[in-house]
């Protein structure tokens, strides 16, 4: 494997890719090589003049599944064989599979490149799956007529974090799920726009203050509030992680506070006396 950043797609459907990958950011960045995309058919791999793929279960039951002598071979001319150097993380697309997140991601971005199976039909015989200790992985808690679609998702999430893609590189470490939150929301111009109700939304004021430190405290605020409101999930292990800085913020105030109090009820003693 080159140094680019390179990604392997087994699929039955090849002409789907670079689909959406071949425009935008993702497009201009294979295009210049920051990263390098192969598709493989696996029908190229199959052993009969109908250039099968799969078979009916054992056991019985609906559908077809993949058969393993198939996609071994293709996963192994491709790839290479299990444990092979240089091999990198081979991944079969599943709904029964870890859910993609951005720590995944991250991770992936971090090698030098993947090998992605697409299934179709019931899925692929599991002993293939044992025999090349694929990890599965899941676009979400819904099936997919295939793994391509996915496999485009995936992609994409890893090719946007490559250096180079990006116009401003700082732009990923404010996404959502950066630092376990969801992205606070996001204004432009107008400032104060009118609807096609004829209702009247403004910015928030403190987005026109030009106070950094102030906009930066909102973001915050904000992020947290819909984090809170939408994934509960995200937001325990946030909270736990966080309970110490706000416990420390929440003392500083009241710290405050009180001397403001002490300092207004010592001007309010002091009126009136002769110096």
């Amino acid at each position: 494997m080159s140094g680019t950043w390179t990604v392997r797609v087994l699929t039955l459907f090849p002409e789907m890719f670079p689909g959406p990958l071949g425009v935008s950011l993702a497009g201009k960045a294979l295009e210049n090589g920051v990263w390098a995309l192969e598709t493989v058919d696996i029908r190229t791999f199959a052993r009969d003049k109908h250039r099968s793929v799969d078979d009916t279960p054992f056991g019985g039951g609906p559908g077809m599944v993949m058969r393993p002598d198939v996609l071994d071979a293709a996963l192994t001319a491709v790839a290479g064989a299990p444990g092979s150097p240089g091999r990198g993380r081979a991944i079969y697309l599943s709904p029964r599979g870890r859910l993609i997140d951005q720590a995944l991601v991250r991770d992936l971005v971090a090698e030098r490149g993947l090998t992605l199976l697409c299934g179709r039909y019931e899925g692929v015989d599991e002993r293939l799956l044992e025999a090349h200790a694929l990890e599965e992985v899941s676009l979400g808690d819904f099936v997919l007529s295939g793994g391509e679609p996915a496999a485009l998702a995936l992609i994409d999430a890893c090719v946007r974090l490559l250096p180079g893609v990006m116009g401003n590189a700082g732009t990923a470490g404010e996404e959502s799920f950066e630092g376990g939150l969801l992205e606070y929301p996001h204004y432009t111009r107008p400032a104060l726009w009118t609807d096609g109700q004829g209702g009247e939304r403004a910015v928030p004021e403190v987005l026109l203050s030009g106070h950094h430190e102030k906009v930066r405290a909102w973001r915050l605020a904000e992020a947290e509030a819909v984090t809170r409101v939408r994934r509960p999930d995200l937001w325990r292990p946030y909270a736990e992680a966080h309970e110490a800085e706000w416990n420390a913020r929440e003392a500083k105030r009241r710290r405050r506070r009180k001397n403001r109090l002490a300092d207004k009820c010592s001007a309010e003693t002091g009126e009136g006396q002769v110096s």
